[in-house]
């Protein structure tokens, strides 16, 4: 049972848990973001899909895994990297704050709190923590200068 948990303890299985969850709150939403919300939902799940698909390549580039809680054989500090340590993390926020919108499901906003927070407990945190082993100070200096989820300090 541990295993089959472990299999599916994944960044976008939790993504899609919560993209159901929005989706299960619809009819209970009053509807308010209409078709704005529409153009602006669908615009932000292309975005997101963008991001990844960007920073996937560009992990593949540098021959580092993209599957958390696998130790990395490189450290990506340029490109989406330059501007946030997360960009695939930063891309299901986006994914997720689209649908919702898309969805015209208020009440489902803070489920894109509830994401980032799961997100960074049970992923970052221990990612972050293998790069500075691996890494050391180069992770710390590009730490210092790019923001978790998105800018440059």
């Amino acid at each position: 049972m541990r295993q089959i948990l472990a299999l599916i303890d994944l960044p976008p299985v939790w993504l899609a848990l919560h993209v159901i969850a929005a989706w299960t709150l619809v009819p209970i939403s009053p509807s308010v973001f209409g078709d704005v919300g529409d153009v602006l939902g669908q615009g932000l799940v292309l975005l997101g899909v963008g991001i990844t698909l960007t920073a996937v390549l560009q992990m593949t580039h540098h021959q580092t895994t993209v599957i958390p809680r696998r130790d990395p054989s490189a450290l990506v500090t340029t490109g989406l990297f330059g501007w946030s340590r997360n960009p695939i993390y930063l891309a299901d926020a986006l994914i997720l704050l689209g649908a919702i919108l898309w969805l015209d499901a208020v009440l489902a906003l803070p489920l894109v709190a509830v994401f980032v927070w799961l997100i960074q407990t049970r992923f970052i945190r221990d990612e972050e923590a293998r790069l500075t082993m691996a890494f050391g100070p180069e992770f710390d200096l590009w730490a210092a200068r790019t923001r978790r989820w998105f800018g440059r300090r």
